[in-house]
């Protein structure tokens, strides 16, 4: 929870314009929460890091919805040579240990898997799991 909440200090200053407040919020998340999660990003109301977001990492660009839940150890990014980043819907649930990477768009109700690999885009409330990541439900 404290990851969330220095994120939400972090952004809401960010969006005030008080300078460096970005840069000083995103070294207080890695330091004291162990994760990087930049003030800059876009991450709607509800949405949260379980268990102090311990090891997430969550590229600048990324924009995540509503009520998200993230648990530990999970990375949203890019791709090598691909400059667009996953676009995270609303009620969402992304298990441990799960990778989200490149040009993708996860959908509104969806459920990704622990440990799983996410290459491609995942419609609304679709469950996704493996390595590489498939719709199972």
């Amino acid at each position: 929870m404290i990851a969330t909440q220095l994120y939400r200090a972090g952004n809401k200053l960010h969006t005030l314009g008080i300078p460096g407040s970005a840069i000083l919020f995103k070294v207080l998340i890695r330091l004291i929460c162990n994760c990087a999660i930049d003030p800059r990003t876009t991450i709607g109301r509800g949405s949260f890091f379980a268990y102090g977001g311990i090891a997430v990492v969550v590229h600048r660009k990324c924009t995540i919805g509503v009520n998200v839940t993230i648990s530990q150890c999970v990375t949203i990014g890019g791709k090598s040579g691909i400059e667009a980043v996953p676009r995270i819907g609303d009620n969402i649930h992304i298990g441990a240990g799960a990778i989200i990477l490149g040009d993708i768009k996860i959908g509104n109700g969806a459920s990704i898997g622990a440990g799983s690999v996410v290459l491609s885009d995942v419609g609304d409330n679709e469950v996704w799991a493996g390595v590489p990541a498939k719709k199972i439900r």
